[in-house]
């Protein structure tokens, strides 16, 4: 049982289950839109198309309702809409329409993101190779020409190559800043 929950756990503090959760709030939300649209606006234009003599319409009555001589009714008309299945219809294909152009684009934009950084850190591991080579040549040097040279000395000019050239972490903090300052 602790197995279980520890493993519910990590997957409820995914990224990916939020995304999902957001995604889902704002998908209701788009979907309550177009059905709104389709409903009050594409419906009635739907229906207003005339197929029978009675002028009803995208509607089949199979029942008329009952009334009583009052005029109360005793019992509602049993009708098929036509029409509120074809606006259900134009409901799901406008949703899925949209929700497929969303995605494609998030994932255009998540794919160009991917490659930027991919590229980034080539880049930042070539500088830091190129820096690498470049300091450890006089290190190499210096211990070939001086071998009699104590350790004590030999140490320094290791550290102050170190000191001198960034990391590839630095490289990479510096570049996501100089992004983020970008798209600002």
């Amino acid at each position: 049982m602790k197995k279980l929950l520890k493993e519910f756990k990590t997957f409820i503090s995914k990224g990916s289950v939020l995304d999902l959760a957001v995604g889902m709030i704002i998908g209701s939300a788009f979907t309550a839109i177009v059905t709104s649209l389709v409903n009050g606006i594409l419906k009635p234009l739907i229906n207003w198309i005339p197929l029978s003599s009675s002028g009803t319409g995208l509607q089949t009555v199979l029942r008329q309702p009952v009334t009583d001589e009052a005029g109360k009714v005793i019992s509602e008309a049993l009708i098929l809409d036509w029409g509120g299945v074809i606006s259900a219809i134009i409901t799901f294909l406008v949703t899925a329409l949209v929700l497929f152009a969303i995605i494609k684009v998030f994932n255009k934009v998540k794919e160009a993101g991917e490659t930027a950084a991919t590229k980034l850190k080539e880049l930042a591991e070539k500088q830091n190779e190129k820096e690498n080579n470049e300091t450890t040549a006089p290190v190499a040097e210096v211990a070939a020409t001086e071998e009699t040279v104590a350790e004590e000395t030999a140490e320094p000019v290791v550290e102050e190559a170190k000191v001198t050239s960034p990391s590839v972490e630095e490289l990479l903090s510096e570049i996501v800043s100089l992004l983020k300052e970008q798209n600002k």
